[in-house]
């Protein structure tokens, strides 16, 4: 059986199992990376280091949006052309992608390399603070071509059938990070341009990698010379469909440098660095759940296309069962193990008593977040863009930064830490309508 033609006959509950697992264990040792090289900074160059990475980090968020534009929109379309059996159609989109990446990295590092510092200082970093976070990002802008290649075009192996290579690169750039870091920030002594070259690296050899597979026998989809050139109706439909995660990024962006803004305001750079610790490990918690979502979205994808409505409908349920199941452990894990976690990155009590605070409060409404994150996922993946894009930005844009704006004017410094949990809250429940009346709809189809 052709590997998409599995995504249609076989039983969900298998298919869902084979494509989350590899991307929950890729994206969990990714996550892992990103942990251990703030573990490492925080260790190796102190709390400045730590502040200037999350100074810096939002300018890591716009690029990742950029790379799930391409990548994110792509995949859903290859998807639904692959279950509509249209395999000329989803080769076009491939290498249509492969240009926009190539496209988008070059004007994104040109901007970036002439206008680093006024952006650095527009983010907050000020002083040596400005020092570390030139020094991370002028590297990490360099390489930014392997993050947009190997982020984006993942998405289409995991899209056509393979997610086991997919989670072969997120392992490979992961693992190498893992190694590089202590190596080159303490071995060498290169402090915080360590971290970040160490990144370069491992993304370069993953860039690498997904093009290596896209030459070779194993992939359905072949690169080809007559699809590089851009499409109009292909590049719209791909960006029709990637806007919703993108805009989700960049309001990431917003959000953090909102947050970093009101940080420094109410808590100084300690507050900063603590928020930097606990978005790490919120990121760590939340990895499953996105693993999951990215192993459902092909499922749901093929299957919408092919009308198989029911499956549709029984893939949902599955994924926003297992999605809640480790929001709800990471929830305990976080609530009991605060302290403990803070003291992994810097000692210093200070920082550790603020930093254990955070995590708590952040990450309060974490068992609402597994439903939250595939439902609003499927709108994504059968190709409606507007849900997709209002329900991915209801809680970053509409919810969250007005209450970052408007809280810590009344209660300080806890004003902004409650701002997450609050738009978690009522962002889950925006989502919940939405998506009980979609499937609604799909069993009225299934009826008729």
């Amino acid at each position: 059986m052709d590997r998409s033609e599995a995504l249609g006959k076989e039983p969900v509950g298998k298919l869902l199992w084979d494509f989350s697992l590899p991307a929950i264990v890729g994206m969990l040792v990714n996550a892992l990376y990103n942990v251990v090289d703030s573990i490492f900074v925080g260790n190796g160059v102190g709390q400045i280091g730590l502040t200037a990475v999350t100074i810096a980090y939002p300018i890591m968020l716009v690029m990742m949006g950029f790379g799930m534009l391409i990548g994110v929109g792509a995949s859903s379309l290859v998807s639904i052309r692959l279950g509509q059996q249209n395999k000329e159609a989803a080769e076009k989109i491939l290498g249509n992608s492969l240009t926009l990446l190539f496209i988008i990295a070059a004007v994104f590092t040109t901007v970036l390399m002439l206008f680093l510092d006024p952006i650095l200082r527009a983010l907050g970093a000020e002083g040596e603070v400005l020092g570390y976070a030139r020094d991370f990002t002028h590297i990490i802008a360099i390489g930014s071509i392997s993050l947009y290649l190997g982020f984006g075009l993942n998405n289409i192996i995991r899209s056509e059938g393979n997610p086991r290579i997919a989670m072969f690169t997120m392992l490979i750039s992961a693992i190498l990070n893992i190694v590089l870091n202590p190596l080159l920030i303490l071995g060498v002594g290169l402090g915080i341009k360590g971290s970040a070259l160490a990144t370069v690296i491992s993304q370069t050899v993953s860039a690498i990698w997904v093009l290596a597979y896209f030459f070779s026998r194993k992939s359905i989809l072949k690169i080809k010379t007559e699809n590089l050139r851009l499409s109009g109706p292909v590049v719209g439909e791909i960006i029709k469909i990637g806007i919703s995660p993108f805009l989700m990024q960049i309001a990431a962006s917003v959000v953090s440098l909102l947050f970093n803004v009101s940080l420094i305001r109410y808590g100084g750079d300690l507050a900063v660095a603590a928020y930097g610790i606990a978005g790490r490990v919120g990121m760590l918690i939340l990895m499953p759940i996105f693993g999951i979502n990215q192993g459902v979205q092909p499922i749901i994808g093929y299957n919408y296309g092919a009308r198989h409505y029911a499956r549709v409908i029984e893939a949902v349920k599955k994924a926003t069962f297992a999605g809640s199941v480790f929001s709800v452990l990471g929830f305990v894990f976080i609530q009991v193990c605060d302290v403990y976690i803070v003291r992994l990155f810097n000692s210093n009590p200070e920082l550790v008593s603020l930093g254990s605070y955070a995590i708590r409060i952040v990450l309060l409404m974490l068992p609402l977040i597994g439903f939250q994150v595939v439902g609003a996922s499927y709108f994504q993946a059968v190709g409606q863009a507007g849900k997709a894009a209002f329900l991915s930005m209801s809680r970053q844009v509409i919810l969250l930064i007005p209450l970052i704006l408007i809280l810590p004017q009344f209660f300080g410094l806890g004003g902004v830490w409650a701002a997450s949990p609050v738009a978690d809250l009522v962002s889950a429940m925006i989502t919940g309508g939405y998506l009980w009346s979609e499937m609604k709809r799909l069993r009225r189809n299934i009826v008729s």
